[in-house]
């Protein structure tokens, strides 16, 4: 065999960096609800982290940090108080489906009692 730039003296492939990062895996992304399945299933303790794992196709570390952060905040499930902010996003959301609803009257209202040609004559 030949010796070249790509090729090493024994054979081996020799590649840049460049090469080499464009071949590195793409980071997968789970669902949140697979994150919280995962880490319930690990929380339960019915089968050891590593056999979650491997089931899963991912790496026991993940499942730990998984399991943490459900065991963290399970709690915030059950809390008595409901979050502020999605209260008054809501109570907003209403006051702004009021206002479409108020502005639709009111159009409607002048569509009715506008004189013949309606709201475009009287503009131009």
């Amino acid at each position: 065999m030949k010796w070249t730039p790509k090729i090493g003296q024994r054979g081996t492939v020799l590649i840049s960096h460049k090469e080499l990062s464009n071949l590195s895996k793409k980071r997968r992304q789970h669902s949140p609800a697979l994150k919280a399945q995962v880490g319930l299933e690990a929380l339960k303790e019915i089968q050891p982290v590593h056999v979650i794992a491997a089931k899963h196709q991912m790496h026991p570390t993940q499942v730990q940090q998984w399991k943490k952060e459900v065991a963290e905040r399970l709690p915030e499930v059950f809390a008595k108080q409901a979050d502020p902010e999605a209260l008054a996003a809501k109570a907003r959301e209403q006051e702004l489906y009021a206002e479409i609803g108020k502005l639709k009257m009111q159009l409607e209202w002048l569509k009715k009692t506008w004189p013949v040609g309606g709201l475009r004559s009287a503009a131009a």
